[in-house]
């Protein structure tokens, strides 16, 4: 069977496996004593080996299965966890995802995993006592042996009939389940993969017949069987396996377990006391189970094309009304004003369509910080705040690399060693926070860090070495002005270059991917308190509110959330100072820009006013007042690539297109604040 339909869910699946194993592992490593973590990693892991092996990834499953044994003994407590331990855990993960990244781009996912595997076998043989080793060895071969034991007896042996004892005295059903496929049934493993997988969601899987392994491989014949211990009641059970499709019968009896109690000594070994928490840990497995009828999976490509099919009708939206308007029927004023509110409420659900958590990108950030502590021998606390703040797709996917790039410069640059920290009076671990919220028609993501804050000498003394700053103004900069010559092209303040924050490349690399995406950055510090970058992110980058303007003969847009307000001044108000023009505007020195100048707009035959238009804009801090002939008011428009042929031009960011079929161009206003 071709198994290339299955691809594309393969890959989503394992990066979401991949990244809940990576935050369980970085919460085990604080917390080494929940095995509640331990469960939820064994849990991925078990799930991404059964799917590696079903699309015939055998290096990725092979591996998998290697950690998943190391995972098994640490959650029955029969393996303490260490730091060693926990590295080639980590290990082991880092190569999965560049076997899932080798199978994105198109690879195999092959890769030599000798070494690491040969790791996690030293682990699981290293750590047992002689007594531990026969259970263990016991464990191993005991699936086998099941496969010529009756299954009318379910004869189990010494460890699994402890588990299962333990387990019913606290109050769980002990369960025999047979599950049979459909004779015709064509991906055997992907269907008992999806037994499994709704099965541990409500409790645990102590055995099964054949073994597990037979099972992922095929090598059983229309059905197998299962030892199982849950909190839920046995129809439960079975309309749940039976709501899978091609599952052809379900048969579930109670097993009857002698009354002997267990050895005193073997019960601190078991999993039972945590069987409990258990059945209350996947509490949220079993949510997503019950809601995941309700949810499909879409490719951003689909909503792309929807996106510009609705930019279309936006566009026929604006014509009608203004076709409207000009008729002046108020049977077609009225139809037309229905379809507008009616088009006004599918745009919102398009555009929140593609609204995703921040928190696909936040999340890959504290294994990033973990790694990162370690080779600088620095301590830190990554704090994220607001990860569920939603923003476009298309900006989500846009962030990472600014994000990482902020993230280790606050780590390399910004938290000092623990020997400092303690010198000046701090705890010697560090706290870096991430945070993000919305306001307005704005998502802001905010690195901080609380540690030795930028030293404006070394940073204006670099600026001046490297030409950036004038030598005669650099004198009356003040700390704002010379905390931005950070974004300056170039600029770096590494004595020695490295992998950890850009190789001497400069923040100006994250303000350029972040004014390309409508937004702007800023920083802000105090020496020996900390430094503060604040990005501000538009939530979409398809449709905006826009304030359309004209010059002479022309239609500009400028986005609203450029705009501070609009204003008419008369012109014996503009003043000069240091050849340029000035505006007072609320007690600030603001300069003016004119448009007809920057865009070259030739004259036409209407005279000069004695007032001149003009649209206050803003970046981060700074403004600036663009000159214009005349408001035509807000609107809602669709915003279009110039396209190949027109790359770069200053201060232009796309087009539109009017409601009477005139372009619009949509103004840059980043490019025209200086």
């Amino acid at each position: 069977m071709d198994m290339n339909q299955y691809l594309d869910m393969f890959i989503e699946e394992s990066k979401e496996h991949l990244q809940a194993i990576n935050a369980n592992l970085l919460l085990l490593e604080s917390d080494p004593g929940n095995i509640g973590h331990v469960k939820e990693i064994f849990r991925s892991a078990h799930t991404l080996k059964g799917m590696s092996a079903t699309m015939g990834f055998e290096d990725m499953a092979s591996l998998t299965h290697e950690a998943e044994n190391v995972l098994d003994l640490i959650r029955n407590q029969k393996l303490t966890i260490t730091s060693d331990i926990m590295d080639a855990i980590f290990q082991s993960v880092d190569l999965i995802e560049g076997m899932v990244i080798d199978i994105t781009e198109g690879g195999d996912g092959s890769a030599d995993v000798s070494a690491i595997v040969t790791k996690l076998r030293a682990i699981v043989a290293g750590d047992f006592s002689a007594e531990q080793e026969v259970a263990a060895a016991t464990m191993e071969v005991e699936a086998p042996q099941e496969e010529s034991t009756p299954a009318e007896d379910h004869e189990l042996d010494d460890y699994a009939m402890m588990v299962l004892k333990q387990s019913q005295e606290l109050g769980n059903n002990v369960l025999w389940i047979k599950v049979t496929l459909n004779e015709n049934c064509l991906l055997k493993a992907a269907r008992s993969y999806m037994v499994f997988d709704q099965l541990e969601s409500m409790g645990e899987v102590i055995k099964t017949k054949p073994a597990v392994e037979d099972i992922e491989n095929e090598r059983f014949e229309q059905s197998f069987e299962i030892a199982y211990v849950t909190e839920q009641s046995i129809e439960k059970v079975r309309t749940t396996i039976l709501n899978i499709s091609e599952i052809q019968d379900v048969t579930i009896e109670t097993i009857q377990l002698k009354s002997e109690a267990p050895p005193a000594p073997v019960v601190q070994q078991t999993p039972a006391p945590a069987e409990k928490g258990a059945a209350e840990a996947p509490q949220a497995p079993v949510k997503k189970a019950t809601a995941g009828g309700k949810t499909i999976r879409v490719d951003i490509e689909r909503l792309d094309i929807l996106m510009n099919l609705f930019s279309e009708l936006v566009i026929d939206r604006g014509r009608l009304e203004q076709l409207a308007r000009e008729i002046g029927k108020n049977e077609l004023q009225e139809t037309v004003e229905h379809m507008s509110r009616i088009s006004g409420d599918l745009q919102n659900i398009i555009l929140t369509m593609r609204m995703v958590p921040v928190e696909q990108v936040f999340n890959r950030f504290p294994r990033m910080i973990r790694d990162l502590q370690k080779d600088l021998n620095k301590k830190v606390n990554l704090e994220i705040i607001g990860a569920e703040t939603e923003l476009d797709r298309t900006v989500i996917d846009e962030i990472g690399d600014p994000l990482n790039h902020l993230l280790r410069n606050s780590l390399d640059h910004g938290i000092e060693s623990p020997a400092d920290r303690k010198k000046a009076g701090k705890p010697e671990e560090g706290k870096i926070e991430l945070r993000a919220f919305h306001s307005g028609n704005h998502v802001f993501i905010e690195v901080k860090d609380d540690g030795a804050g930028i030293n404006k000498d070394k940073v204006l003394k670099k600026a001046l070495e490297r030409g950036i700053v004038n030598p005669a103004t650099a004198d009356s900069m003040s700390d704002k002005q010379i905390h931005e010559l950070l974004f300056a092209a170039g600029f770096s303040t590494a004595e020695v270059v490295s992998d950890i924050s850009g190789r001497g490349v400069g923040l100006d690399v994250v303000k350029s991917k972040i004014e390309s995406l409508g937004g702007s950055v800023g920083v802000d510090s105090v020496r020996g308190q900390g430094t503060t970058f604040l990005i501000q992110l538009p939530l979409t980058l398809s449709i905006i509110s826009a304030m359309l303007v004209q010059v002479k003969d022309e239609k500009y847009a400028v986005p609203l959330s450029s705009i501070i307000e609009t204003a008419v001044f008369k012109k014996d108000q503009i003043m000069m100072a240091h050849r340029q023009k000035v505006i007072d505007f609320r007690g600030r020195v603001v300069p003016l820009v004119s448009l007809q100048d920057i865009f070259q707009v030739p004259d036409n035959a209407e005279t000069m006013e004695d007032e001149v238009a003009v649209v206050i804009v803003r970046k981060g801090e700074k403004m600036a007042g663009l000159v214009v002939d005349s408001f035509i008011g807000q609107q809602e428009i669709v915003l279009k690539s110039l396209g190949k042929y027109l790359v770069n031009v200053f201060a232009i960011s796309g087009a539109t297109i009017l409601g009477d079929g005139q372009v619009a161009l949509i103004i840059d206003c980043n490019s025209l604040i200086k």
